[in-house]
């Protein structure tokens, strides 16, 4: 392994957790350019604080447009959790303005829990368009603020991309990752189908039924760390289970969640059939506070554990 400054580390077992990078040019239109006008904000930093300020110096009236990628990407529920947290902005700070969302998928993840509350929420500021309906966005014209789907041309006053992604680019340089820009593994230990002893965690992986997800990652990583302490003993390592937990706030004390349990099942994750679920959609306004709390419960304790 070699550092960016040039030394040098060997290592009996290595482990590498890449994250996403961007398929720059997988949509026509769309590069590091073109970012700066359409920022996808799918990664943390610069590109994030340019959405909020285009947000923020938009004229009340404008619209916003966000484009959802087909699967896989990091995050499924991400670009649904997004959309809710900007419509609440532009019903707070800018009512006469709407988000509307362009999707390459007719389903996304938790669907008639995030519909439901956009309806109760924001029925005048947010509007889905599925994949059927001519929501795939096929080209992006940054010039002019446009994006371009089969049937027809959208002018935007502010435009979210969220473009097809793969592995972290440290991935390919490992050899980690096959031609679907992703990286194979071995359920049991994480270890790379294509590189002995590497092995890949978190949104890089190709993890069948499990979802690109920080609580799916986290928990990969302790069944990763198990399975390499039984390797490197000359043991096998137990067939593990994983769980994944994911909460998603729509607005000011509503929150939705899903879950699931997840096995090995001929090489590849597989939920256990009726061990998670959602959301009631009948909930009442006390469940979705709670759920709200549970899912600040659940990001103060992630914060805690990781970077302590």
């Amino acid at each position: 392994m070699t550092l960016e400054s040039g030394n040098t580390l060997s290592y009996d077992r290595l482990v590498l957790a890449p994250g996403i990078d961007i398929r720059w040019g997988a949509l026509a239109g769309y590069d590091e350019a073109a970012a700066e006008k359409m920022p996808h904000a799918w990664k943390a930093g610069p590109q994030t604080l340019l959405l909020r300020r285009q947000l923020a110096s938009m004229e009340d009236g404008g619209v916003v447009i966000m484009s959802a990628p087909a699967n896989p990407f990091r995050c499924p529920p991400g670009p649904y959790e997004r959309a809710s947290l900007i419509a609440n902005y532009l019903k707070t700070r800018k009512p006469k303005s709407k988000l509307i969302i362009l999707d390459a998928k007719d389903a996304f993840s938790k669907q008639k829990l995030f519909q439901n509350a956009w309806k109760e929420l924001y029925p005048d500021h947010l509007e889905w368009v599925s994949l059927s309906e001519g929501g795939k966005v096929t080209a992006v014209e940054p010039g002019e603020m446009t994006l371009v789907t089969d049937f027809d041309k959208r002018k935007a006053a502010v435009a979210n991309i969220i473009p097809p992604q793969k592995a972290g680019r440290i991935a390919e340089a490992a050899g980690a990752a096959d031609r679907t820009g992703w990286c194979p593994i071995d359920p049991v230990t994480f270890e790379s189908r294509l590189v002995p002893n590497i092995h890949v965690l978190g949104d890089a992986a190709i993890a069948g039924g499990i979802p690109k997800s920080a609580f799916a990652a986290n928990a990969q990583a302790k069944v990763c760390a198990a399975a390499i302490v039984k390797l490197l003993a000359g043991e096998k390592p137990s067939e593990p289970k994983l769980i994944n937990n994911c909460y998603s706030v729509v607005g000011p004390n509503y929150g939705i969640s899903i879950a699931g349990v997840y096995r090995p099942v001929d090489g590849v994750w597989t939920e256990i059939p009726g061990s998670g679920g959602v959301s009631p959609l009948d909930a009442p306004g006390s469940t979705h506070a709670q759920e709200a709390q549970f899912a600040d419960g659940w990001f103060n304790t992630i914060t805690s554990e990781v970077f302590a």
